[in-house]
């Protein structure tokens, strides 16, 4: 799983292993230790909402997906949620969670859990 964060934005990109973590168990996490403190990152189901959300909290930022678009999830051709949730003064937060593809162009990142992209040229 990998995050990009920039301004009121958070996307989290998952391999297939991260999709069907969340859809088996209803959490998926990730960590990166930078020696005197640990970042974390999570995806958690949540039954009680139909709307995507966030929080951070004890250095963790978790997105919240509801029940309903994890539900086969694993197999079927959906990639990408997305919403906007309210965090005060008329802002708001853009969550965005999808499946992440193979590269096309090169890279030396290992690829081979990723989803086959659809698009065969650049």
């Amino acid at each position: 799983m990998k995050i990009r964060i920039k301004g009121n934005s958070v996307r989290f990109r998952l391999v297939k292993k991260d999709v069907e973590a969340i859809t088996a168990t209803g959490y998926c996490e990730e960590a990166t230790n930078f020696g005197s403190t640990v970042f974390k990152y999570a995806l958690k189901k949540n039954d009680a909402s139909d709307e995507l959300s966030a929080t951070y909290t004890d250095n963790t930022i978790t997105v919240y997906i509801p029940a309903i678009f994890l539900e086969g999830w694993a197999t079927n051709d959906v990639i990408t949620f997305k919403g906007n949730m309210p965090i005060g003064n008329g802002e708001m937060l853009f969550i965005l969670v999808e499946k992440d593809f193979v590269c096309l162009d090169h890279t030396n990142e290992d690829q081979s859990d990723n989803y086959a992209n659809p698009n065969k040229t650049c």
